[in-house]
């Protein structure tokens, strides 16, 4: 008779929480809901906040939901108001340890000032669902 194999409870690593969300006035939520549903897909907790959300609102929401990372989809152009007002929010609560990526219609000397600023990466229209599920796994610590 063979002696069954015993594994640990709780040994699965953690899943990582994904907080997306769509700041200011921007109305199109198409791609926010294709990375949600990649990174879900991919094995990640995804909270969606829906549009309109203030980054008053996304902090919160990052913070009670003990997010690991803030994905921002912003197409509307005010991305070098509302994600800069973001990060610092984050840092009044000390949650700077938040991994924070961007997506939208962001150009490239804006995308640097932003990552000078504390976003992690910047991923533009036609970037792969893969490597934006790679480049969060890659950077997100789980036990």
């Amino acid at each position: 008779m063979a002696t069954p194999i015993l594994t640990a409870v709780g040994a699965a690593a953690r899943k990582i929480r994904v907080v997306i969300a769509k700041p200011g006035l921007d109305g199109h939520d198409r791609g926010a809901k294709i990375i949600a549903r990649a990174l879900r897909d991919a094995g990640m907790e995804v909270i969606y906040t829906g549009l309109h959300q203030t980054p008053e609102q996304i902090v919160e929401t990052a913070v009670q939901e003990d997010a690991d990372a803030v994905g921002i989809s912003i197409l509307s152009g005010a991305h070098m108001t509302l994600v800069p007002r973001i990060l610092d929010l984050l840092r009044e609560n000390e949650a700077e340890d938040v991994l924070v990526v961007v997506g939208g219609t962001i150009p490239r000397e804006d995308a640097q000032v932003l990552e000078q600023q504390g976003v992690a990466g910047i991923f533009t229209p036609g970037a792969p669902t893969s490597e934006i599920v790679a480049f969060i796994r890659d950077r997100v610590p789980v036990a």
